[in-house]
């Protein structure tokens, strides 16, 4: 079961500096926390000398064990806006197991108004932090902060992707010494890019001796304020003597890093194309997008009000670890658009219809904070929807609705993006070095990396062929908002939603017709959603008047959702099916046998499909996880998430069950 996330808890002491009640700890030094910073971890990484030093297109990645109060990260922040080149990036990955909650971190952050400017952004952007991967974009893309949230040794043994420099911070090793252990101090090897740098400010020998049991040459130097030394050192290699690391499986390692030119095309202009997009716009490459309506969001992303929610698993699934992640991803995003207009957090209430739901969802309170959701009784649940109701549920206070088209326009208006609409991509070609888009008669835009985004139509193309995508017809019914159906506070559902009125109108869906291949909405199923707006509330049914709406009259839209046989989404490099199967063929006869052969990479294609109807929550963060692939940066997700999302998964089982 998913541990229940803690925040910190703090006290004030009488000069307003935070201090650690578990650890009995301060966070930062009484006397020079910002210079103690700035010596310890900036100073003995070399980092204003390596931030110079940064290409134009280059990057840093910093990793952290205790983001605290996120000193040390806004310090690093500050220092690489003021030394590295306009082009380059910083990627920091930090782990805390107990986060400030939004009002301490306030808090703490305004007693460094020379940080302001870094720290407003950070606060800006510090929502929906919850257990697990959580990744926030700022300084307009040029800043990554990937916060690990959870124990350390649960989550660093999950990140995938090479560390730079190392700030080996926490609470003081006699304070807290679960968290300085060889194991530890392993997991930080593994992690470790050639040549990276460690700093931390204990100079305890048995710390000493264990990093360098682990690989890093580590020595003692003069420290600061009242410490009299502290510990640097550079990672020389993983030792003789200690068994190396488990690789990654051949068929989910990482393609070799791209070292071409940064150009890209990205076809499919709908949530999952231009998340694609933005995530690589946002690194320094160009992008054509390439969309066969006339404008973004034309297909299942074109719908006025989608509903942003989680539909988790009390067992810490990967599908749930996805939600979790995804979602806290897409509400951070969510802060750069206009409330009430483009988006609105008023939360999601998922009504406790029948037994099985009401035993589902008591499962899924005791695995999560209160923060995240949280269990309302009928007279609560009518207080928070402003409606009349027949039960309580789970009401989701961070969740609501988002006018996607909205969130694609946003992600698409960067100046590095070029939108060619109208332009329906029928092949793709492998010609020099290069991926070829062909419209049947013509080639109309070649790179050498391609992301296919266009949900099933992905099929089309031979590389994605025998991917098990299928497609589900989902239609809504848009009805006029009344006087009295204003009073919808919170989104609302059951079996189907319904959301506050957004410009005049209410959202109310979706049907899901597994059979039916034709868009035109019907009156049957604006009439079947009618029916699950009675389930939802007689009360809000009566509000609309809804009993006198004829559904031949009512206006709606359908769409495809495109979903897999696993509910996950489909986000990856794709291989060569025909070589992938010839590769691992031994596979059919033990699936335990793991050939020791690179996969057959079809090199430069990639794709982002399979979001179902949780496009909101997974398509973003899957465009950042193509984006880290491709960039060789740490993954925005858990390994094992990454995996359970491969497009390769597919191919291994059928090759597995003797299929392929």
């Amino acid at each position: 079961m998913t541990p229940i996330q803690h925040h910190a808890q703090l006290d004030w002491d009488n000069q307003g500096l935070p201090r650690s009640r578990v650890f009995d700890d301060v966070y930062f030094s009484d006397r020079s926390g910002l210079e103690e910073t700035r010596y310890v971890f900036l100073a003995q990484n070399n980092l204003a000398e390596r931030f110079t030093a940064l290409p134009e297109d280059g990057r840093l990645v910093i990793g952290e064990t205790g983001f605290g109060t996120g000193l040390n990260f806004l310090c690093a922040w500050q220092l690489f806006e003021q030394c590295a080149p306009a082009g380059a990036r910083l990627h920091f990955v930090s782990v805390e197991k107990f986060p400030l909650r939004p009002e301490d971190l306030r808090r703490a952050l305004a007693l460094w108004p020379e940080l302001k400017r870094q720290a407003d952004q950070l606060l800006g952007q510090y929502v929906a932090i919850h257990q697990g991967f959580q990744r926030m974009t700022l300084a307009n893309g040029r800043v990554t902060l990937t916060l690990l949230v959870g124990d350390a040794l649960e989550q660093l043994p999950q990140l995938d992707g090479p560390i730079d420099a190392w700030f080996l911070d926490g609470f003081a090793p006699a304070k807290n010494p679960e968290m300085w252990t060889a194991e530890l101090f392993a997991e930080l090897a593994r992690l470790a890019a050639p040549g990276a740098t460690l700093s931390t400010f204990t100079s305890t020998g048995w710390v000493r001796r264990r990093l360098n049991a682990a690989g890093f040459k580590m020595k003692r130097t003069p420290g600061i304020g009242h410490k009299w030394e502290i510990l640097r050192g550079v990672f020389l290699g993983w030792p003789e003597q200690v068994p190396a690391p488990a690789l990654a499986k051949p068929w989910y390692a990482r393609p070799a890093p791209h070292a071409g030119e940064r150009r890209a095309l990205v076809i499919g202009g709908g949530l999952a194309g231009c998340a694609s997009a933005a995530s690589l716009a946002a690194r320094g490459w160009q992008v054509t997008l390439l969309e066969r309506h006339a404008g973004l969001a034309e297909e299942a992303s074109g719908n006025p009000q989608g509903v942003l929610y989680l539909k988790l698993s009390a067992h810490g699934t990967a599908l749930s670890q996805m939600i979790l992640s995804g979602f806290g991803y897409t509400r951070r995003l969510l802060e750069h658009l206009q409330r009430g207009v483009d988006w609105d957090s008023c939360g999601v209430l998922q009504l406790a219809f029948n037994d099985k739901e009401a035993e589902r969802q008591a499962q899924l309170a005791d695995a999560f904070p209160t923060d995240l959701l949280k269990i309302l009784d009928r007279t609560e649940a009518q207080a928070q929807s402003g409606i009349g109701l027949a039960c309580g549920g789970l009401f989701y206070p961070e969740g609501g609705w988002v006018h996607p088209p909205a969130l694609c326009r946003w992600q698409a208006a960067d100046s590095a993006i070029a939108l060619l609409a109208h332009h329906e991509v029928l092949e793709l070609r492998r010609v020099d070095d290069q991926w070829q888009a062909w419209d049947g008669q013509r080639c109309v835009a070649s790179a050498p990396v391609v992301i296919l985004a266009s949900a099933a139509e992905i099929k089309r193309f031979a590389p994605a062929a025998e991917l098990p995508l299928k497609r589900i017809r989902g239609q809504i019914t848009r009805l006029p908002q009344t006087t009295r159906s204003q009073s919808l506070a919170t989104v609302v559902c059951a079996e189907g939603y319904v959301a506050p009125p957004r410009m005049g109108e209410h959202t109310l869906g979706a049907s899901f017709d597994f059979k039916n291949d034709d868009l035109i909405p019907t009156a049957a199923e604006h009439a079947g959603n009618l029916q699950m707006l009675e389930e939802i509330s007689l009360d809000l049914m009566d509000r609309l008047d809804a009993s006198a709406l004829d559904p031949e009259h009512l206006e709606g839209r359908a769409a495809f959702r495109c979903t897999s046989p696993d509910y996950l989404p489909i986000v990856g490099p794709l291989a060569d099916l025909g070589a992938f199967t010839e590769t691992y063929c031994a596979l059919a006869k033990d699936a335990r046998q793991v050939p020791d052969h690179p996969c057959p990479w079809l090199d430069g294609l990639y794709v982002n499909s399979g979001h179902g109807s949780r496009g909101l929550v997974s398509a973003p963060l899957s465009g950042e996880l193509i984006a880290a692939w491709l960039d060789n940066e740490p993954l925005p997700l858990p390994r094992s998430v990454a995996e359970a999302c491969h497009p390769n998964r597919f191919a291994l089982r059928a090759l597995i069950r003797g299929k392929a």
